[in-house]
């Protein structure tokens, strides 16, 4: 009995210990994990566009009840860069009209003032620095303004297959999954605005002030005004002049347009077609200082740009590049972006103050001429 005591009592002393010790042991507990709905900025701007995409359609088909949701963080928005060509994000024109569809997307998608960005180049050897900078910040839309941004759009596509780049006026000759070329056909917008210059021309002479030959659209929107011009009147004279200096210098250039304009009014032109960015802006700016001259725009209706040539601006050789990118990174955000070539729409702008100007007949004729361009029967030459 002595014995079986001693031993319970030793039993009795180890539980003892046991529970002290347990007691004085650290817990530990795993942590829990974040809510999905409280992802980083940086987090979001690394992840793929498409999973994004299909994260938001999953969210969409299986929505939370109202009072969870209702402090619940929103998803994460897109982030979206431009990098313009050479010059300013506000040239009232080629740029301004992509920086715009840039905007209107931001607004209609209730972006942040930090989700949208834009870089100027000031210098061709910035192209690919320009993109790389928003490459590094982790923007998942990069739009680059400009032919001459085409092949570091190409290069920087290949290289980072995970963000979407839409190339303004940039054609793919082959096509990437991440990468959409928006382009226009320059020359039948351009063909509008000569076949109205040539009804509006008094004199039988008109003038094109136009940025590099370097650049096809710009050769495009050339060929077309010649083309159209000779359509309404074969025997009429259309001095075409192309800048000679280099890609940075030929859009930017407002005093040479100018110069040139006046060559071409000395020389009995009473029409300019201004399609050179600044350049242009630079010859519709001079041909509006000068009584009985009709002058044409570029890009975008500048009669809403440059207040400076309404004087003389009756209309613009329009390609829509504003709702064009708008929907093209509207694509992006809805999962349906598709690589390769997106043709947006061109044509001519509203006449403005000139709508009781231009005589019905012209307006008549130029709608003629338009649906002939776009149903075939009517070609501009260009290319062939």
């Amino acid at each position: 009995m002595r014995i079986v005591k001693r031993s319970l009592g030793i039993v009795s002393l180890l539980m003892v210990l046991v529970l002290v010790v347990a007691a004085c042991a650290p817990t530990t507990t795993a942590p829990a994990a974040p809510a999905a709905t409280e992802a980083s900025a940086d987090a979001a701007a690394t992840e793929a566009p498409a999973e994004e995409a299909e994260a938001a359609e999953e969210a969409e088909a299986t929505p939370e009840p109202a009072e969870e949701a209702e402090g619940a963080a929103a998803p994460a928005a897109l982030l979206v860069g431009l990098v313009t060509d050479v010059g300013r994000v506000n040239d009232r024109s080629f740029n301004q009209s992509a920086w715009q569809g840039v905007q209107n997307y931001a607004a209609a998608a209730g972006l942040g003032e930090d989700d949208f960005r834009y870089v100027e180049t000031q210098a061709a050897t910035d192209y690919a620095d320009n993109i790389q900078q928003f490459i590094d910040a982790g923007y998942q839309v990069i739009v680059t303004v400009g032919f001459a941004l085409g092949e570091a759009t190409i290069a920087a596509a290949q290289e980072n297959p995970d963000i979407y780049f839409i190339g303004v006026d940039q054609f793919q000759g082959e096509a990437l999954p991440n990468l959409v070329g928006l382009v226009f056909h320059e020359d039948q917008s351009g063909f509008l605005a000569g076949a109205l210059a040539a009804h509006l021309s008094k004199s039988g002479t008109i003038a094109a002030v136009l940025g590099t030959d370097l650049v096809p659209p710009v050769v495009a929107f050339g060929e077309g005004y010649q083309a159209g011009a000779l359509y309404i009147n074969p025997d009429i004279k259309v001095i075409s002049t192309y800048h000679p200096g280099e890609l940075s210098q030929a859009f930017t250039d407002p005093e040479w347009g100018a110069a040139t304009a006046r060559q071409a009014i000395d020389q009995g032109a009473d029409v300019i077609f201004g399609a050179g960015g600044l350049t242009g802006n630079g010859a519709l700016q001079e041909a509006a200082t000068q009584e009985g001259l009709y002058c044409i725009g570029v890009d975008t209706d500048q009669w809403e740009t440059l207040p400076a040539a309404h004087p003389c601006l009756v209309s613009s050789a329009m390609k829509l590049i504003t709702p064009a990118v708008e929907e093209l990174i509207g694509t992006v955000a809805d999962g349906s972006f598709q690589g390769g070539n997106y043709f947006g729409q061109a044509g001519l702008a509203p006449f403005h103050d000139f709508e009781d100007v231009v005589p019905q007949e012209v307006k008549d004729s130029l709608a003629e001429i338009d649906a002939g361009l776009k149903d075939g029967s009517i070609t501009t030459g260009y290319g062939e």
